[in-house]
């Protein structure tokens, strides 16, 4: 699961693996949107992504734009160029793939959530169902990566996180580098009409009833924003 689509994501597994005991540093706030970008379209995905979760602050946006433009998913090609993978097949299974056209010029909304305890990173993308990732290959579920020097492996578990929206999936991934100390990032997928909600929570244990609230949460902002 680690490749130039989910920006956010490859990010943050690449800091996970090289700095596993810590959470990720906070990205640049990003640039108040331009004209073009204030769009129903874009106020639509801007008023699906969560508000700041108690005791958590914005570290990151909300960042708005084509998906493949934005700051968040820019990082995440640079981070994964770093990385060298056990397992190159498994690049992109079970997440957006901005490398795709049409993934890349879809409207997205970002925004990230910090604290001493961990961070949670969300995008709303709108695409058609189609875009909808499948599910992770068994064969990816667990793998090694050299990230900036540092021996990383992966492994994650699919949650059985009860459904939401019209299509919804929820991981766990370990990232143990060579300090032997671990990172978490728990992941959900959940798509409602033509929404996409991607959200990634990382810190050092991440607990699935908590992805499962925040999955909850996140899933009626999106049917209150399709209605």
């Amino acid at each position: 699961m680690l490749k130039p689509i989910s920006g956010i994501f490859l990010s943050l597994l690449a800091i996970a693996g090289c700095a596993a005991e810590t959470t990720p540093a906070a990205a640049p706030a990003a640039a108040a949107p331009s004209a073009p970008q204030a769009s129903a379209e874009t106020a639509r995905l801007r008023a699906a992504l969560l508000p700041v979760p108690k005791g958590m602050h914005v570290a990151y946006g909300p960042e708005l734009g084509a998906f493949g433009s934005l700051k968040s998913t820019q990082q995440g090609l640079a981070a994964v160029r770093q990385a060298k993978l056990q397992r190159p097949e498994c690049a992109g299974a079970a997440q957006l793939d901005a490398a795709k056209p049409d993934v890349a010029k879809a409207p997205a909304a970002v925004i990230a959530f910090a604290a001493d305890r961990g961070s949670i990173t969300q995008a709303v993308v709108a695409l058609p169902k189609a875009a909808f990732p499948a599910p992770l290959p068994k064969e990816c579920a667990s793998y090694t990566a050299d990230v900036s020097g540092t021996q990383v492996t992966y492994k994650t578990r699919t949650l059985a996180m009860p459904a939401k929206g019209d299509e919804s999936r929820a991981y766990l991934t370990t990232a143990a580098g060579d300090n032997k100390k671990n990172a978490e990032i728990g992941s959900v997928m959940i798509r409602r009409g033509t929404l996409i909600m991607s959200m990634l929570v990382v810190g050092q244990r991440v607990k699935p009833q908590g992805l499962y609230e925040l999955a909850r949460l996140a899933d009626e902002n999106l049917a209150r924003v399709i209605r």
